[in-house]
């Protein structure tokens, strides 16, 4: 990803964010991660970082207790234990333990219940890993729970250490003994005893010193005190001297033997502490999410943003311990209206407004949860420029005003559709209207390459230059004109005032000097008014028209539902008659039974003449009623042909839907020969001829086990359902198949459980609700006590 100038971070003040991520995290090597992140381009690896934060940030609201503690850096020792023969120290097996422990708390966690399906992004993490039990077993048999090693460590250690306790009990008797003799001897010193070289001394005057046999070992400092290992107790300690040898080079075999055991399993290990590491990192981004209040947006591929009710980041954070109130705003651009003129009076909040749009959008490609509404959109941009603050340097003998036209030459060069610019105060700096000319001319060049770019200026030639082209936005600062302060409230529509002389008269600068200067300052002034009226009458006639249109569309789709409903319904009209004439037809032929047996009878009764005429009269009656069936039948395959959906004069293939013309019965085709088509209709399959096939829509589909489940859903429904920490669209399909569950049971009330937050899982649940309005009898919430606001109460008919 493209910056320029090179320190639009510091700009832009995501440097800031990234020392608060540090101080957030539990180990110094998650810091230096931390420390190094940046935007990236890639759509996936964004999204995938952006829901493992909000899966984290879920763990800590529901205080799931996620086993993550601060844990060692190993990464050395597991480097130096890749040598053959390297043997590890006994602290470092101590760090290889606790990361041991903590990875198989952590893989126990996600074993734990539905954990694996609540954060499935968490769990993609610790997937690939495979834990060896073996590993925890082989250092705990060599060291206990406090670190220290086992007596029992080896049976080699355990002699060493029975026989060392035995010659200390047996040294310990023998000083006692000597002591005793020379104390009474009044050879001692007050203090009898003392450690030399490692070896337990007696505490000499330098007067008696030649008196005890022994060996010196060393004097005081004044040489009054001489420090001696008697010669009855020199052989005890050479021999306390040899078992500690004995056990050091034992210790070492043992730490070399672990080392061996453990020295396959380095890459395993060090894996296991990089995905400590990960997770850790992902904690602190969730951490400062939590402070924050920030949530996950709408990500898009394609450069995009879709701001509601978004806070700067740092201002909140500010704000919130203080107890002031930060301003929200929200903001749209897209490929349509992709850059925003910002404009309005000093000190309105325009720059605190601009910043806050390039520090959401480096947080977001950085993989970190924004202070925004969620229902918020952002896209991803290749290339971020920023032109802010003062640019004035003394090295390379550039004045303000230079290095922003250098700036400018350098975005204009690199510009592209996926580049979002930010410049503050454009064309400031020297004179307005050469500046605001040159301004104007950057601003044409930027809007032709389709940059999005948000700019902040005093200057009308820049109002009118976005009043005049479309696809760009005037904004203001909003001001409140009867208290002459800012509201610091971006308004998307409108060009903003500087309201200088308003603001010059609360300052308490005399009349005639602000009647002098609105004479001098010209047209300009009437020209800001004008384009401001302009601007909202454009603005309200938009509006109007949106709704016009909204309406005409509306219309439409009702005109176009009627057309629908009133041709089938004449359809159904005629089949009913089609249906009526079959049967009086079927009817007829039952009747003709019995006049047969009538005319056989007058036969036998030599009634010729009579049993002639009602033979007569009954096959015209039939002829009469197929007549008519044939006529009904004409007129509804007439009707069905004009309605069916086009085809464009496609022949019937496998996979349409099509509807017999004899009984409207509808399938799919399976398979067509010649001029049969084999017809899939349920579970049956049905052969007719093309001739008697009319195209079809596609049923809607209908459960065909309604008995089998019924009784199935109403044994195993449970009418309460927790939303919490899922996405819109996640929390939409859930509640979908809950309620269609719930009406499938025959239940008679639904407690759903949202949350209360900012309100968007209620608002959807609400929403989601009404597409059931002739299943619900009744829709509210419960006391306080019952959840308020965060629970949705649901009364079936």
């Amino acid at each position: 990803m493209n910056f320029e100038p090179k320190d639009v971070f510091r700009k832009l003040e995501f440097d800031k964010v990234l020392d608060l991520l540090e101080k957030e995290a539990l180990t110094p090597m998650a810091s230096q991660v931390l420390r190094d992140i940046a935007p990236v381009t890639d759509f996936q690896e964004i999204d995938r970082s952006l829901r493992e934060a909000r899966e984290y940030k879920l763990i800590l609201e529901k205080n799931d207790r996620f086993p993550l503690e601060s844990f060692p850096d190993i990464r050395t020792e597991l480097k130096m234990l890749e040598k053959e023969g390297y043997t590890l120290q006994a602290e470092s097996f101590q760090g290889i333990l606790r990361i041991l422990l903590l990875i198989r708390d952590v893989l126990k966690f996600f074993a734990a219940g539905p954990k694996k399906e609540i954060y499935p992004k968490l769990y993609d993490i610790a997937r690939p890993l495979t834990y060896n039990e073996g590993l925890v077993k082989s250092i705990t048999a060599v060291f206990d729970e406090k670190g220290e090693l086992r007596p029992d460590a080896s049976p080699e250690l355990m002699r060493i250490r029975r026989e060392t306790q035995q010659k200390i009990r047996e040294l310990d008797g023998r000083f006692r003994q000597i002591i005793q003799e020379y104390r009474a001897k009044g050879w001692l010193s007050d203090t009898p005893e003392s450690f030399r070289n490692h070896r337990r001394v007696l505490s000499v005057p330098a007067e008696h010193k030649r008196k005890i046999r022994g060996i010196i070992h060393d004097e005081s400092d004044t040489g009054r005190t001489a420090f001696i290992e008697p010669e009855g107790v020199i052989e005890i300690n050479n021999d306390l001297f040899d078992l500690e040898q004995e056990e050091r080079r034992e210790i070492f075999r043992i730490l070399r033997d672990l080392s061996d055991t453990i020295r396959p399993y380095s890459a395993l290990i060090s894996s296991y502490l990089e995905t400590l590491i990960r997770f850790d990192v992902i904690h602190a981004k969730a951490r400062l999410a939590m402070a924050m209040r920030a949530g996950m947006p709408v990500l898009h591929e394609k450069p995009l943003i879709g701001i509601k009710k978004g806070y700067h980041p740092l201002l909140y954070l500010k704000n919130k311990p203080l107890g002031r109130k930060t301003v929200p705003s929200e903001l749209k651009l897209n490929s349509e209206n992709h850059i925003l003129i910002l404009s309005g009076p000093n000190a309105g909040g325009k720059s605190v407004a601009m910043k806050s749009v390039g520090l959401l959008q480096l947080m977001v490609q950085s993989g970190l949860l924004v202070p925004v509404n969620e229902l918020s959109e952002f896209g991803i941009f290749k290339q971020i420029f920023a032109d802010i603050g003062d640019q004035q340097s003394l090295d390379d003998d550039l004045s303000t005003y230079s290095s922003r036209l250098q700036n400018a030459r350098v975005f204009l060069q690199k510009a592209t559709p996926h580049t979002l610019v930010l410049i503050d105060e454009m064309g400031s700096g020297t004179d307005p209207k050469p500046g605001g000319a040159i301004a104007e001319a950057i601003l044409r060049q930027l809007h032709r390459k389709g940059v999005f770019a948000v700019i902040t200026t005093h200057y009308s030639n820049l109002k009118v230059f976005a009043f005049r082209n479309p696809g760009i936005l005037n904004g203001n600062m909003h001001f409140d004109k009867d208290t002459l302060s800012p509201t610091y409230e971006l308004k998307v529509g409108r060009p903003g005032s500087s309201y200088a002389f308003e603001i010059a008269e609360k300052s308490g600068l005399s009349k005639d000097i602000i009647g002098y200067a609105r004479n001098r300052t010209g047209p300009e002034t009437a020209v800001d008014d004008i384009l401001i009226e302009l601007q909202r009458e454009k603005q309200e006639l938009e509006e109007k028209l949106k709704s016009v249109s909204e309406r005409e569309q509306s219309l439409e789709r009702l005109i176009k539902t009627y057309d629908g409903m009133h041709q089938d319904m004449e359809v159904k009209r005629k089949r009913l008659k089609l249906e009526q004439k079959e049967f009086e037809l079927r009817q007829s032929a039952n009747t003709s039974r019995e006049v047969d047996k009538l005319i056989r009878q007058l036969k036998e009764e030599k009634n010729l003449e009579r049993a002639q005429a009602i033979s007569s009269n009954l096959r015209m009656e039939r002829s009469e009623k197929a007549r008519q069936v044939d006529e009904v039948n004409a007129e509804v395959v007439q009707l069905e042909e004009r309605n069916a959906p086009s085809a464009s004069g496609k022949p019937m293939a496998a996979g349409d839907f099509v509807r017999l013309r004899a009984g409207g019965a509808t399938g799919r085709i399976d398979e067509v020969k010649g001029q049969k088509a084999t017809i899939l209709m349920g579970g049956i399959r049905v052969t007719a001829n093309l001739r008697d096939l009319t195209p079809a829509v596609e049923p809607i589909k209908q459960v065909s086990h309604v008995t089998a489940t019924d009784l199935q859903h109403t044994a195993t429904f449970d009418s309460k359902i927790d939303l919490r920490g899922m996405s819109k669209e996640e929390a939409m399909q859930v509640l979908e198949k809950f309620v269609d569950s719930a009406l499938m049971s025959n239940a008679t009330s639904l407690r759903i459980l949202h949350g209360k937050g900012d309100g968007i899982l209620r608002k959807v649940v609400r929403q989601k609700l009404r597409e059931y309005g002739g299943n619900i009898s009744n829709i509210y919430h419960p006391e306080q006590d019952g959840g308020g606001d965060g629970v949705t109460i649901v009364e079936l008919i």
